[in-house]
């Protein structure tokens, strides 16, 4: 698996974060560091462009990381309603140590939010995910043990439980 594979989803929101950075934060970035020289006679003392300036530093450095990993993803096509789990697929499993029951979307490693609900595609549990099918079970090896997922549910398709 290429891990700079992104999903479409995952392609916006980057490159709608590297459009606000560009625009409205380089702007507001600007603006506090001509605020603070302008009520400083000497900018090289003042605590106010200090800290402007390590925002802007900051912010050009957020962005040069946007762009590089843009250039280097490559966008996932969907393979359609195969029935298998692939990049982008949203799934929902169910814990069969602890009978709960999770969703998440099995992503590219750029976009991977566990608290979103977005797992890697690289990780334990959504390389074990890859290619399976609802009804499967799959066993994760994990920090605390083997954990095992039953696959519920590929997006709206229903599995048998």
């Amino acid at each position: 698996m290429n891990e700079m594979l992104i999903t479409p989803a995952g392609l916006a929101r980057l490159e709608a974060e590297l459009d606000q950075l560009r625009t409205k934060g380089r702007r507001q970035v600007a603006e506090r560091l001509r605020d603070a020289a302008a009520t400083e006679a000497d900018v090289t003392e003042s605590a106010d462009f200090r800290v402007a300036r390590e925002e802007k530093d900051l912010l050009e450095a957020r962005i040069a990381q946007l762009e590089q990993r843009l250039a280097e993803t490559e966008v996932a096509e969907s393979n359609g309603d195969n029935g298998v789990i692939d990049l982008g697929e949203h799934v929902r499993l169910r814990n069969l140590d602890t009978g709960v029951r999770i969703d998440y979307q099995v992503v590219g490693t750029l976009e991977a939010d566990l608290r979103a609900g977005r797992i890697s595609a690289v990780s334990p549990l959504g390389q074990a995910l890859l290619g399976r099918r609802p009804g499967e079970v799959v066993l994760v090896d994990a920090p605390g043990g083997v954990r095992r997922f039953k696959i519920l549910r590929i997006d709206g398709a229903h599995a048998a439980a």
